[in-house]
């Protein structure tokens, strides 16, 4: 019997992977994050795995990354970011899925690393910060540091590594349970406001940063 997350993000998704995976392709379509045509492989969370989330150089080699010009371990500490959902295109592109359900979970606390786990996430943020904003000076290290670590990653693969990775913040609409958002609206105000916050311009896709919606109205059936 499959046991999906009693509430919130991570039920979602593992609804949307596992049971609706057209629902969540259209989503991805919509954002521009693949194109019309494109299909997605995903390999997490699956339910034949426990719906096991990846970090680190499992969560790489999950996407099919290998063969890093500048190593994962150069560039960030042991135990980094758990990624929501990691898929494939046919074409071997990568993609890394970060979900949310609530505004709350979109506050994340500072980071906790110390010592010289601390001093290299915060040159990788700063070196970050600079490619996607030159003029901002904002410390990605406080707060929405979640948000901002993930969109380091991005530039570790795309501009320290030359991969085509996308990176896809999935936002859930009418997550009741989470007392969430109701529309692309609410979502689009709060992103809006960390940009602001982290100093980033609104719109990131240029970088293969791309905003997805997805109604769990559409999933209730398949839960």
């Amino acid at each position: 019997m499959t046991t999906f997350a009693p509430a919130g993000s991570r039920r979602w998704l593992q609804i949307a992977v596992n049971r609706k995976p057209e629902l969540l392709l259209s989503a991805l379509r919509r954002s521009g994050a693949v194109a019309p045509r494109t299909t997605v492989t995903w390999h997490s969370p699956l339910v034949t795995e426990g719906f096991r989330e990846y970090r680190d150089g499992t969560a790489l080699a999950k996407a099919g990354i290998g063969n890093l010009t500048k190593p994962l371990n150069t560039f960030w500490p042991a135990r980094g970011p758990v990624w929501d959902a990691i898929g494939q295109t046919p074409e071997g592109i990568p993609l890394f899925v970060e979900a949310k359900a609530h505004i709350p979970e979109a506050a994340s606390p500072a980071t906790r690393a110390s010592g010289a786990s601390r001093d290299l996430i915060e040159r990788s943020l700063v070196a970050a910060r600079r490619s996607y904003a030159p003029r901002a000076t904002a410390m990605w290290g406080g707060m929405f540091y979640q948000y901002a670590n993930r969109l380091a990653h991005q530039y570790f693969l795309r501009r320290l590594n030359n991969k085509p990775s996308i990176l896809i913040f999935l936002y859930f609409l009418n997550s009741d349970d989470m007392l969430g958002p109701m529309s692309e609206a609410e979502w689009t105000g709060a992103s809006r406001l960390i940009h602001a916050i982290l100093g980033l311009p609104a719109n990131l896709k240029e970088h293969g940063v791309f905003d997805a919606f997805l109604d769990v109205r559409l999933l209730q059936d398949a839960a």
